[in-house]
């Protein structure tokens, strides 16, 4: 019996045909998966949301036209439904709040990748299963 370089494992008499994910591959999905936890791990602070500028518009005496006052930063976001917002008052708030809605963007990412690496994974250990071509519903 030989292994090629797939991880298929071939009777030397060719009565049948084994498939075994290569070790190498599970080995390396899994390192993967722990330098993505890693990173994860890093992230000390983080904030959903994004953050945005207001201008308000101030009626003077003796001016026709508002005067544009601004900008004003505020963070929001999407909170059971409703729009939360807080504003930003110094430009260390601001500088933080940058920092922290960057780095739940980076979490939402490592999110991602996780997921993608530990269904390879699946796919590999579980013995190929789900490779086939995927079946669509009639719509």
């Amino acid at each position: 019996m030989t292994e090629d370089m797939a991880g298929v494992i071939v009777d030397s008499s060719l009565q049948y045909l084994q498939w075994r994910p290569a070790m190498d591959t599970v080995r390396e999905l899994e390192q993967q998966r722990e330098r993505i936890l890693k990173q994860m791990r890093q992230i000390r602070s983080m904030r959903r949301g994004t953050i945005n500028e207001q201008y308000l518009k101030v009626p003077h005496k003796g001016q026709a036209e508002p005067v544009r006052r601004g900008p004003y930063y505020v963070l929001s976001r999407c909170e059971g439904g409703k729009t939360v917002s807080r504003r930003l008052t110094s430009a260390r708030q601001l500088e933080q709040a940058r920092a922290d809605v960057a780095a739940h963007g980076r979490f939402v990412a490592l999110c991602r990748d996780y997921a993608q690496v530990t269904e390879q994974l699946g796919q590999l250990e579980g013995g190929g299963g789900g490779q086939g071509q995927e079946k669509k519903r009639p719509r």
